[in-house]
């Protein structure tokens, strides 16, 4: 019962990933602030990014149990508040305090379950209930955010969260034992300053790759730069003399974890890029409605479910587990340079099909990091191992957003400007700058009218906008294949990781 309420919680993290990401183009159409599409995901990102680590660690101090119930309840009040925004700003706000309630919920709710089950194995196949949750979340997701997206408005795809956590709030409440690892002596004094330190040196290094690519070398970038090379190196010398670090930099110097972490970021970068733009290729790209966009989106999270089960049956039963990272790693890079050169004639089962491979690999790759990391780490640094593993992939993701968002703008923008240009349009440049045109029908309308109106070829020059688009998202997943690439050549760092039958008991719950 108490893997059935973390199986809950991870469809409300799930559900939040597919749903939301196949709703977004028509969110920022309706919105009007393309400037700030990245920033929905990445606002979401920082926050959990920032929240992972600190809560590891104090579920490693005080137990996960009363964590993962805070996380539900903040961040399901959060996804009201993401259905009733008004404004993109209120919305990445929204999203902002969103992903606190995520970051807290990632950082406690994954340790749990190693805390049921020391023994890797039997936690493995333990994990095939979390992977099926997962599953029938990411499963129905794509295509539930494309069908309430085009029928029930953008707003039910956030609403949706709110029976979830509900029911998910129930079982864990009440199922979910509460266990403590580290009995400190003496009482816990929390590493508040080294909270506050990875608050702003993350916080900073993501405001640093936003505005670095969209206005270049500034005094406002420089500052950036200095705060946050000034706060990593405070962080480390923080924590190498806090007497209770919230980052054990210990853990750092395993090279079997700091290969992983590594990995973690990589793999993050490339998943993100194809998750948050592969529905605005579809959509603002092809031309798909949501709902075939859904359809077309939902392998890629599916078959990282089964992925995950397949590797679970395969990875304790040969030699070299660490095989089933290559593997992973070469089927994203492979759908990724797939992706970057699909068309709009391209049969949507081939598109399909790489969305597939995309999911198989990551579901051979994302199970395989945390076993690993757990596997390596030690009980007492746990919680913190399986925490910044998932806080890692966040940064990478962060970075896939924000680098493949700012990309696709500046080159969008630049084609269309060439476009309106040539024809002597650009009284319009200010309506088709952004790439919500391309999704907005209504929108579209007007703008076909006002220029058959002014004698121009309006759908001419919307189609030029589309190439524009296209264009500009193969290069954006261009890049995120060349990280993966990156990946698959990093696991050969990765030591041999053998996965074994302990006989450890588990820790008495409070």
């Amino acid at each position: 019962m108490a893997m059935l309420g973390i199986s809950f919680v991870t469809m409300l993290v799930a559900f939040d990933q597919t749903v939301v990401g196949t709703a977004l183009p028509t969110i920022v159409a309706e919105l009007r602030g393309f400037e700030l599409y990245a920033w929905v995901a990445t606002s979401y990102l920082l926050t959990s990014v920032i929240t992972v680590p600190i809560f590891g660690r104090l579920g490693d101090y005080f137990g996960r149990k009363p964590f993962v119930i805070a996380s539900i309840v903040v961040f399901t009040a959060a996804s009201v508040l993401c259905g009733a925004a008004n404004s993109m700003m209120f919305l990445v706000i929204a999203r902002a305090l969103q992903g606190i309630g995520g970051g807290i919920l990632v950082g406690t709710a994954f340790a749990c379950i190693p805390d049921l089950f020391p023994d890797s194995v039997v936690r493995l196949r333990w994990q095939v209930l979390m992977s099926s949750a997962f599953g029938i979340a990411n499963a129905i997701g794509p295509s539930l955010g494309g069908f309430l997206t085009q029928y029930y408005g953008w707003r039910s795809a956030f609403y949706v969260n709110l029976p979830v956590g509900l029911l998910s709030l129930v079982f864990v409440w009440r199922y979910l034992p509460h266990v403590r690892h580290i009995k400190a002596r003496g009482k816990i004094r929390l590493d508040w300053p080294g909270s506050l330190l990875i608050a702003v040196a993350l916080g900073s290094l993501q405001m640093l790759v936003e505005s670095l690519s969209q206005h270049g070398v500034t005094a406002g970038v420089a500052a950036l730069a200095v705060l946050a090379a000034a706060s990593g190196v405070a962080l480390w010398k923080w924590e190498q003399r806090a007497e209770q670090p919230i980052l054990p930099l210990d853990m750092f110097a395993n090279r079997s974890l700091a290969a992983l972490f590594v990995l973690s970021i990589l793999c993050g970068y490339s998943m993100f890029s194809l998750i948050f733009y592969a529905p605005l290729l579809l959509q603002g790209g092809f031309g798909l409605s949501p709902k075939d966009a859904g359809v077309l989106i939902t392998p890629l999270v599916v078959f990282i479910t089964i992925g995950s089960i397949v590797n679970g049956r395969i990875v304790t039963r040969i030699r070299r587990p660490n095989a089933m990272l290559y593997i992973g790693c070469a089927l994203l890079a492979l759908a990724c340079v797939g992706t970057a050169a699909a068309t709009r004639a391209m049969p949507h089962t081939i598109l399909m099909g790489l969305m597939m491979l995309a999911g198989i690999g990551l579901g051979f790759v994302l199970p395989n990091l945390t076993v690993f990391a757990q596997e390596t780490s030690g009980r007492e640094h746990l919680g913190i191992a399986t925490a910044l593993l998932q806080s890692l992939r966040m940064i990478g993701g962060m970075f896939g957003a924000a680098v493949t968002g700012t990309l696709i703008t500046h080159l969008y923008s630049r084609g269309v400007r060439d476009a309106l240009t040539s024809a002597n349009a650009t009284a319009w440049w200010h309506t088709m700058r952004d790439p919500q045109i391309l999704v907005n029908r209504d929108a579209q309308d007007t703008l076909l009218a006002s220029l058959a109106h002014a004698g121009q070829n309006g759908a001419a020059l919307l189609e030029q906008a589309r190439v524009s688009l296209v264009t500009a998202i193969h290069m954006g997943i261009a890049v995120a294949a060349v990280i993966a690439v990156v990946a698959l050549w990093r696991c050969a760092s990765v030591p041999h990781v053998s996965i074994t039958r302990r006989s450890e008991p588990v820790p008495v719950a409070e």
